[in-house]
């Protein structure tokens, strides 16, 4: 945990900026069971209840009490079942006391309070559930069809707003889990060579993370078949000509996420064809990265790196025509389908449980939900001091796609279908690094690895 001022800040910052009145509501995470109740999946907490309370136990809940400026944390202290098989543990008050909460109550108390509050016609904020058993609880205590939960809008954006802008303690825990991941991803480039398992990578870079005592981030990508944007199969034999795509990042002990991504040769050079498209993404990369600055809209930046993409490809002869109407008429979207990055801390996809209508976008300007290629930019709104988000353009062969559009011949005039499909089972090249907006322009988090076609070929030919 931070210290005890951290988190009593963050709740007051909460209450002057909700601007409403009645009861914040927040829940904590279970333990989820993998195949029977006591054998589960290892626990994270909530990161919101994370933000504002610390506390890493299952089965909690929380309210921040707008009208009389108080915090209460409902929770049960460990029975003696539980002491016998897991031993004594620090107790929930004690937990407490280091978020800065004197008032906890037993779990049950919680239906209390609200049923109370609720017989006052008191207003209770709440946040989306997504967790099954939150949906059906928050169904039971307010009384409501799990078909008709109405989430805070008011709660929602003023959790945004201060989640969003990172404390510098925030940027340290995030530099700490890049720090972790970079070792993860030399060591995955060390170990891409002909014969080797995907499963093998994905289990090296996993031991890395837990030796410095973290979990992965999201499950890890570590894939031949580029193409695939999540792609989690890991039982390909790698082979002579291919490429290697990794995706991979961990988060601290503190849930503060990295997120990566790499794509090298499984020999020790790249072809002359992988060698350029991989340049044309570095270039995208490059290009959108010269962007970044506060009041810049990413969205913005997204569309830059896509005409660089546009122009590189137009140069190496899968497009043709001008960049910038290719943009326009979204012809890019047969190569580049998702969106440039995404906001990051204490989530990979920061706060995406909250809404990307919230996150990433404004009432003013709302993502457009319809358009390929755009429908998937996760952030376009304009950039803050104190934002941290990836970037991670890319190219993206996908045989599906290829041919329905050439079936369609949607986009015949910007895309070279005859030398496109020669391409099909080319596979997909991502570069991802993760970067602190500040006022002037931004700060690179983490060592800086390795990722230009010089320095990947060097460091293979030292294996």
């Amino acid at each position: 945990m931070f210290n005890k001022d951290t988190y009593i800040k963050r709740r007051q910052n909460l209450v002057n900026n909700v601007q409403s009145k009645g009861i914040l509501l927040f829940f904590g995470n279970i333990e989820n069971p993998v195949n029977f109740e006591d054998n589960t999946y290892h626990f994270r907490q909530d990161s919101t209840f994370l933000y504002y309370f610390g506390i890493q136990q299952p089965k909690l809940a929380a309210i921040i009490d707008l009208d009389e400026n108080k915090s209460i944390v409902f929770g049960n202290e460990m029975s003696i079942d539980e002491i016998v098989w897991m031993g004594r543990q620090e107790t929930l008050k004690d937990k407490c006391e280091k978020s800065g909460v004197l008032d906890v109550r037993p779990y049950a108390d919680l239906a209390t309070y609200l049923a109370t509050a609720l017989s006052v016609k008191r207003p209770i904020h709440y946040l989306p559930p997504y967790q099954s058993v939150n949906k059906i609880l928050l169904s039971e205590l307010l009384q409501i069809s799990l078909g008709d939960f109405k989430p805070s809008v008011a709660m929602i954006q003023a959790i945004v707003k201060q989640r969003e802008i990172k404390e510098s303690q925030e940027i340290e825990q995030i530099e700490s889990a890049l720090k972790v991941s970079t070792q993860m991803h030399l060591l995955a480039m060390q170990m891409a060579r002909p014969g080797a398992k995907e499963y093998e990578i994905v289990s090296a870079i996993e031991h890395v993370a837990g030796s410095h005592n973290c979990e992965l981030a999201y499950p890890s990508i570590v894939t031949v078949n580029g193409g695939i944007l999540h792609n989690h199969y890991k039982m390909n034999t790698l082979e002579s000509g291919r490429l290697l795509l990794n995706d991979s990042g961990c988060e601290t002990s503190m849930g503060y996420a990295s997120d990566l991504t790499r794509t090298y040769p499984v020999d020790k050079t790249f072809t002359l064809e992988q060698r350029d498209l991989y340049n044309i993404v570095l270039n995208s990369f490059e290009g959108a990265k010269a962007e970044l600055k506060a009041g810049v809209k990413y969205k913005n930046v997204h569309l830059k790196a896509c005409e660089i993409l546009a122009q590189g490809l137009i140069d190496f002869g899968l497009m043709k025509g001008n960049a910038q109407d290719a943009v326009a008429n979204h012809a890019h979207t047969m190569f580049f389908q998702c969106g440039l990055g995404h906001m990051m801390g204490l989530d990979v996809h920061d706060m995406e449980d909250l809404g990307e209508q919230y996150v990433g976008y404004t009432a003013e300007e709302p993502k457009d939900t319809k358009q390929f290629g755009i429908k998937s930019l996760r952030l376009g709104k304009e950039l803050k001091a104190g934002h941290v988000l990836t970037v991670e353009p890319g190219i993206y062969f996908i045989p599906e796609l290829i041919e329905m559009w050439q079936a369609e011949k949607k986009y015949a005039e910007f895309i070279n279908y005859e030398k496109l499909n020669k391409f099909k089972d080319f596979g997909g090249i991502r570069i991802e690094d993760n970067f602190l907006i500040n006022n002037d322009g931004y700060k690179h988090l983490g060592p800086e690895l390795i990722k230009t076609v010089t320095e990947i070929e060097d460091y293979k030919r030292q294996f």
